[in-house]
């Protein structure tokens, strides 16, 4: 059953169907709906939030087929070092479990071209290989470079051997890494999409430009691109400490340096959804009715924070010392 806002579904009740592990602490999950009912639809580079029993919210991209109305398919790295949530994804989503999930969205369009090169670092081949299968359906040249740590960190090699010799699977404890520089070099022409760890996607984006290429590549990232350190007197110029007016709450909240827009609000008995909390999902997307933004997030395009009215209350924060919010 769907929970509603405003007159809209904002989350799906889902069932754990069936879960499989795929590869080294990697494991996937079908999710359908508990009477067996159609799925809202979905296209490929599309995610889910997972809203944990804990509270937890993590991003998982649906790795399945859209053509599939019955099921969706997520994939789980288990991380015990990290925040917790793949941990309890683990523990937690078990045959016959119930959970809530956010409806699909996407900031991972997969957009046409004439050719396609995919590079996938890990598991961060999950948003792939929708992609994949949508461009060998279409008759389109396609490769995939798939780097692993070892040849047991490969998931989904079944489905993926179908494809023959389009696929390179590149395992680093034999291999090395990735040669990004020679992959650049060969894709004049082609749209490059590539999801995986942070420094696999910046040593491409890094060897794309250098190749003359820097406008074809496409990323779906997991954490936020590192940013230089803030100067002190420039925080201070554009006023770090300021306040949001809620309209809809009729409230005024104080937002001091070292506490984010969502925590203040929170804070104020007001709550915002959010997931990763880093700027890079869009869960906590909220319209700006007045102020400047001080954009701090690593989803919007420049133009896009120039024209969007809206703001990431995770991370980003006025310039000014006021901002008016629709929330």
């Amino acid at each position: 059953m769907a929970e509603e806002s405003g007159g809209h579904a904002t989350t799906l009740g889902v069932r754990v169907e069936a879960a499989r592990r795929e590869a080294a602490g990697v494991t996937s999950y079908v999710l359908t709906a508990p009477d067996g009912a159609e799925l809202p639809r979905w296209s490929p580079g599309a995610h889910v939030d997972v809203h944990l029993p804990s509270g937890t919210v993590r991003q998982y991209s649906l790795c399945g087929d859209p053509a599939d109305r019955r099921s969706y398919r997520i994939a789980v790295l288990e991380q015990p070092a990290g925040r917790g949530g793949s941990v309890e994804v683990h523990r937690e989503l078990r045959p016959g479990a119930a959970v809530q999930i956010g409806l699909p969205r996407s900031n991972f369009e997969l957009v046409p071209a004439r050719r396609y090169v995919f590079v996938a670092g890990g598991i961060g081949i999950t948003p792939v290989l929708p992609m994949i299968r949508q461009v060998a359906a279409s008759g389109i040249e396609w490769e995939l470079v798939y780097g692993a740590r070892t040849h047991g960190h490969f998931a989904f090699l079944g489905e993926l051997a179908a494809h023959g010799d389009r696929v390179r699977t590149v395992p680093q404890d034999t291999a090395g890494v990735i040669d990004l520089d020679k992959l650049a070099r060969g894709a004049a022409g082609a749209a490059v999409f590539c999801c995986g760890p942070a420094p696999l996607m910046d040593a491409l984006v890094d060897a794309m430009a250098a190749a003359g290429h820097a406008g074809q590549v496409h990323l779906e990232r997991f954490g936020p691109v590192a940013t230089p350190v803030r100067d002190a007197a420039a925080d201070d110029a554009s006023g770090p400490e300021f306040v949001v007016e809620l309209t809809r709450s009729g409230i005024t909240v104080p937002v001091p340096r070292d506490v984010s827009v969502l925590d203040a609000v929170r804070g104020a008995g007001v709550d915002i959804p959010s997931s990763c909390e880093m700027g890079i999902c869009g869960t906590c997307e909220t319209t700006v009715l007045e102020g400047e933004v001080d954009h701090r997030d690593d989803l919007y395009t420049e133009a896009e924070r120039a024209t969007c009215g809206a703001m990431l209350v995770c991370v980003s924060r006025a310039c000014g010392r006021k901002l008016v919010l629709d929330a």
